[in-house]
């Protein structure tokens, strides 16, 4: 990995560490919140209001996205590998055009993923 990549991994390792610092502490902040609600009817009233609401839905579906986005970057990261992996063991040694054509369908297919989740990811909110 040169090194303009690895600086752009550590960017985002430390953004990542942000965020979740930042998610644990909505968490913890939101946990408050329904603790205290159940005996403070304004405040009850105060989070069920539809901003709040609103708020709290763009939030789970960015996370919902970024989960099910995340299930699919390791999939691809550690997948990817260990499948071909398998592909050149299972085809017999002569055959070296039949692992290069599994591989490309792999890839096409890996590829074709990839970009129907980013043409949806279009269509989502908060993106």
């Amino acid at each position: 990995m040169d090194r303009e990549h690895r600086e752009s991994m550590e960017e985002i390792h430390l953004r990542i560490l942000r965020v979740t610092d930042d998610l644990r502490t909505i968490q913890r902040e939101l946990n408050c919140a329904a603790m205290q609600a159940p005996t403070d009817p304004e405040l009850m009233e105060a989070l069920a209001e539809p901003p709040e609401m609103e708020v709290l839905q763009v939030l789970k579906a960015t996370l919902d996205q970024m989960r099910h986005f995340l299930w699919f970057y390791m999939q691809v990261v550690t997948g990817d590998s260990e499948m071909c992996e398998r592909l050149r063991q299972s085809v017999a040694e002569d055959a070296p055009l039949q692992i290069l054509d599994a591989e490309q369908r792999f890839q096409s297919a890996t590829d074709a993923i990839m970009l129907r989740y980013l043409a949806d990811s279009k269509y989502r909110k908060p993106n």
